[in-house]
């Protein structure tokens, strides 16, 4: 019988998940067929990215995983890293608004309110704006049809105040987007969904969303988790997976044709790779290039990436001369700052950082300030450092700096984006068959997004070889 063969192009999380999982698939179900995971960098990871430097564990891109959300925790159980997990220290956590930070108010997810007790207790929003908030469960429910923007949604909900002052911060800042243009049905469908069931999101919260679990010191249960030595310990699991001579480095995917039902991908050092299958894991900007004779991929090229950069600052803990009791602060996008958010990594996750030393990590770049990311290496500091002034008091120059730059690397879901990309599939159906997109761009950008979506295409493609 032929071997048939599987491209998977690109080698992030998405595309080593799925080279994993085909691999995984072909074993057991004793499978003819052949896998090349094709990567244009000269390293596999993608975003995940950890240096080691000093004593210190420096994320240069993700720093952890959702412990709520499944496929992460599944895949880091068949890899038998259950033993390698690290949980992050709970704290406090606080906005920072006007110069000042605020404690963020209990009982929320995400910013949102569970409770009536909670609106009245937080800081952030005055007493008119409070009043508006308390009246979300008597606003009626929305369309269920349609998709709306995320502002328009919890404007509606919630009022202006509460949406500006608390819950932008983190639902915009996670993707690095404008909360007036981002897909509620793309980004959070959840809450589109609590409002539909229950009439009401925070009575939704309370019902499907239970108080954190206490541990035995009485603190919150992590939310998050890690590996000792970072993320790139997952990275590196799944490469030694991986059959010898399965991925290909330094080379990238120029074109690809379709001739005789077999995909002919030109590859950039000149040889020609055949598949019966490709599963595409590149940004979404990269695939109307590689299928330039279909127009229904240009769809792509309207489709905006915001570019970020994040700063690591190594300092001995002596230098920063008013400690703040917590793992850091998000920035209220109505304040004069140009840094987003700045994580306390040392307290966060106190591995990362040796004795008497502390690690912070702030972050830069946004819709309508991508122009920082540009910037020197002694400019953003400069910028960065000023910021951090105006809230805590540090003395002297850091030890060290990293800046990491993501250029284009935040793909944005505005409205509509569900409708477009079902059009796109629906047009590859019929014209690519045995062709599939998964990563950061489609479904969701978090880790935990993009190896679900690396599986699933998997068992896509697998399907489509069969039949």
């Amino acid at each position: 019988m032929k071997r048939k063969k599987i491209a998977v192009i690109a080698g992030g999380i998405t595309g080593l998940s799925a080279a994993y999982y085909l691999q995984k698939e072909i074993r057991e179900q004793k499978l003819p067929y052949d896998i090349k995971l094709i990567e244009s960098d000269h390293r596999l990871g993608g975003k995940i990215k950890t240096l080691k430097r000093d004593g210190f564990t420096i994320e240069q891109g993700p720093d952890s995983l959702l412990a709520r959300k499944q496929p992460a925790v599944k895949l880091t159980k068949e890899l038998g890293l259950e033993n390698k997990v690290v949980h992050n220290a709970t704290g406090q956590s606080f906005m920072l608004m006007k110069r000042k930070l605020y404690p963020m108010p209990k009982e929320t997810f995400m910013g949102i309110p569970k409770t009536g007790k909670s609106i009245r207790s937080t800081q952030l929003v005055s007493m008119k704006g409070k009043l508006r908030a308390m009246m979300e469960p008597l606003v009626p429910k929305g369309k269920e049809d349609g998709d709306q923007s995320l502002g328009q949604f919890f404007r509606r909900r919630f009022g202006d105040e509460l949406l500006v002052n608390q819950v932008d911060a983190l639902l915009s800042g996670i993707q690095s987007g404008d909360i007036d243009k981002m897909s509620l049905k793309a980004t959070y469908p959840m809450f589109h969904k609590l409002e539909q069931e229950y009439g009401s999101v925070m009575k939704g919260l309370r019902k499907t969303m239970p108080a954190p679990k206490k541990n035995a010191g009485n603190k919150s249960a992590s939310a998050f988790f890690s590996y000792e030595g970072g993320l790139d310990t997952l990275v590196a699991r799944l490469i030694d997976e991986l059959e010898e001579g399965t991925v290909q480095l330094n080379t990238a995917v120029d074109h690809i044709e379709k001739k005789e039902d077999v995909y002919h991908l030109l590859l950039s050092d000149g040889t020609v790779y055949k598949a019966d299958a490709v599963i595409s894991t590149t940004p979404h900007s990269a695939v109307p290039r590689m299928f330039s004779q279909y127009d229904f991929f240009k769809v792509f090229q309207d489709v905006p990436s915001v570019s970020t950069a994040n700063v690591v600052l190594a300092f001995d803990r002596s230098a920063l001369k008013k400690d703040i009791d917590g793992t850091g602060f998000l920035v209220s996008r109505n304040s004069d700052y140009r840094i987003t958010a700045c994580t306390w990594t040392h307290k966060k996750w106190p591995s990362t950082a040796p004795e008497g030393k502390a690690l912070l990590r702030c972050y830069v770049g946004r819709p309508g300030d991508e122009e920082i990311v540009d910037l020197s290496d002694d400019e953003i500091t400069d910028i960065v450092l000023k910021d951090l002034k105006k809230v805590m008091k540090i003395k002297g120059k850091p030890e060290f700096r990293v800046i990491t730059r993501w250029k284009n690397g935040r793909p944005q879901y505005h409205v509509g984006h569900i409708e477009r990309l079902a059009e796109v599939r629906a047009n590859m159906a019929d014209h690519l068959p045995g062709v599939y997109l998964a990563g950061a761009s489609y479904e969701g950008g978090g880790i935990p997004d993009c190896i679900e979506q690396g599986e699933q295409a998997v068992m896509n493609a697998l399907d489509f070889l069969k039949e």
